[in-house]
């Protein structure tokens, strides 16, 4: 259904968007600002993302039985990944421990977005029909603008951050 490949491709955009940002930062050293800045908007990004993803895809997913458990999963990833930023949030970025936790992040976030893109969005296309298709695309972009004016980067106190 080519009407499903459109958000398929939406949010495989945002993907890349991600990829992007993730690219950067590990280019970067120490507490810099540019860090710092590339953090808050990685952050920002994905929290919106996710929640905008949540709320357009997995509801809809979540109402389809074949697709439950994948649905469940790539939920339960979102929760992970939340607080693997927040973590982040809370360490100290002059730290190699902070460096230490980001490649982690990277590693972890990357395998959910190929796990969606590669095995999710193909099963899921199968059970979308038109109407869910039209809600979707309605729903991601309004939400996803409306989650990242007011997403932030909550972290944990410094003094809760993981070893």
């Amino acid at each position: 259904m080519s009407d499903a490949q459109a958000i398929f491709d939406r949010l495989k955009q945002d993907h890349d968007r991600h990829r992007e940002l993730l690219d950067k930062l590990m280019e970067t050293h120490g507490d810099s600002p540019e860090r710092e800045q590339l953090f808050t908007e990685l952050t920002k990004e994905l929290k919106s993302h996710a929640a905008a993803e949540e709320q357009a895809l997995y509801s809809t997913m979540l109402r389809k039985p074949p697709t439950t458990d994948e649905t469940r999963h790539s939920v339960a990833e979102h929760h992970e990944i939340d607080e693997m930023l927040n973590d982040l949030a809370a360490t100290d970025m002059s730290e190699g421990a902070w460096l230490q936790k980001f490649k982690t992040f990277d590693h972890d976030y990357r395998h959910h977005i190929t796990e969606e893109e590669e095995d999710h969005f193909p099963d899921f296309r199968k059970y979308l029909d038109n109407e869910d298709v039209e809600h979707m695309a309605a729903v991601f972009e309004r939400r996803k603008d409306e989650e990242k004016d007011e997403a932030e980067v909550t972290p944990e106190k410094q003094e809760d951050a993981k070893e």
